[in-house]
């Protein structure tokens, strides 16, 4: 009797196991189809967010909601914007070798390093979304309405967002790095000889 009363409640747990995988393997499968229409798939982020936005300006509340998810997407951005390897850390080592007499000086001028982000666009708009998907499910519920001032939020939003981007375009400037692809570079078919 107490074999099949186990295999009895194991079955409702293995079909309700083997039906979460199916659908994650299928919502991995739209993902992956997802991955080359970039323009197609910001679109219907922004457009998320716009009626988040319109959501939180219409029910006038939720603001800390709104303010949390500012935040995320500000911590999203300047990850995208920052390379995988950070250029300050590496001259820092290459000082210390120096001084250490280990390695032999090298020209950067010459060396092509190519720009790999510390976080993936993909990853960025999925991440994005899935914020904004979850903060707008939050706006249902009554819980997550906690009253604030939200000038002072918008307010220190604001100048943080501003001391941030600052100092990530001062590193961009100092190390020499553009994190956007500005094209291929395109030669002209007239050769002069």
């Amino acid at each position: 009797m107490d074999a099949e009363s186990s295999s009895t409640n194991q079955t409702p747990l293995a079909n309700v196991a083997a039906q979460t995988t199916i659908l994650s393997q299928r919502f991995q499968f739209y993902l992956d189809q997802s991955t080359p229409y970039v323009f197609y798939r910001w679109v219907g982020s922004v457009t998320l967010l716009f009626f988040f936005m319109l959501r939180i300006v219409l029910s006038q509340g939720w603001y800390i909601v709104c303010y949390s998810l500012g935040i995320y997407l500000l911590n999203l951005f300047l990850a995208f914007l920052q390379p995988k390897f950070d250029p300050s850390l590496e001259q820092d080592l290459k000082e210390r070798e120096s001084e250490e007499g280990g390695a032999l000086p090298t020209r950067q001028d010459e060396e092509f390093r190519p720009f790999i982000r510390r976080l993936p666009e993909f990853k960025f708009w999925y991440s994005a979304t899935k914020a904004t998907a979850i903060a707008f499910v939050c706006t249902w519920f009554p819980i997550f309405d906690v009253p604030v001032f939200w000038p002072i939020l918008l307010i220190y939003f604001c100048i943080l967002f501003a001391i941030t981007m600052r100092r990530q375009i001062q590193h961009m400037v100092k190390y020499r790095y553009l994190p956007f692809d500005l094209g291929k570079v395109r030669y002209s078919r007239n050769r002069s000889n």
